[in-house]
């Protein structure tokens, strides 16, 4: 899983509250044997018309935030069902983090499972931020995780708080299985006692 350090990008504002993850990802998009090709899937119905032509009028079809790396989200998003697909296209399509002041609860999981930031602040903070990137001259931002820090291009520094684990396993690429696997040594002394204490199990 690729590490969350220090990461600058565009941010682009999407503050609709209660974006679902049929809105995020599609029904149509789940049928694929593998993740391959789920970006374009990624708010199929906002970024596309009719005919398949994407839709100017979609922040994300408009420069610069066509190349965002950061999403300024409304409350409550990623609600809805628990697609894990709807976190794999918004890393396909090349998101690191999003920002907001609320995210639903599975969506915050499979964020952390494939290595999205999700950083909840203040109603008023998150309503600064959306309104200076709305702006394609203040549009880029930096995240610096190690700090807690968002560096705006005003040269506001806002903080944020963050789960010491969750924040270990992205400074480091972790995934569940990268973060159990710190713990080998531990586990094969378990299963060394556990044998002896249970030798019928051999």
């Amino acid at each position: 899983m690729q590490p969350f350090t220090i990461v600058r990008g565009i941010a682009a504002p999407l503050p609709a509250a209660n974006v679902d993850t049929d809105v995020i990802m599609p029904k149509q998009f789940l049928k694929g044997i593998d993740r391959n090709g789920l970006d374009r899937g990624v708010f199929f119905d906002l970024r596309f018309l009719a005919d398949g032509v994407p839709n100017p009028a979609f922040i994300l079809n408009q420069a610069p935030w066509d190349h965002a790396s950061f999403l300024i989200t409304g409350p409550n998003f990623g609600c809805g069902s628990s697609r894990e697909h709807a976190v794999w296209g918004l890393k396909q399509l090349g998101i690191r983090a999003l920002i907001g002041t609320s995210f639903a609860g599975i969506f915050s999981d499979n964020c952390q499972r494939n290595g999205v930031l999700l950083i909840q602040l203040k109603e008023s903070e998150q309503q600064e931020i959306s309104h200076l990137v709305g702006s394609p001259e203040n549009s880029q931002i930096t995240i610096d995780l190690h700090a807690q820090q968002i560096h705006l291009q005003s040269g506001k520094i806002i903080g944020f708080e963050m789960d010491p684990l969750r924040k270990k396993a992205l400074l480091e690429g972790l995934d569940a299985i990268g973060t159990t696997l710190e713990h080998t040594s531990r586990i094969r002394d378990f299963e060394a006692l556990h044998h002896r204490l249970n030798p019928w199990l051999a």
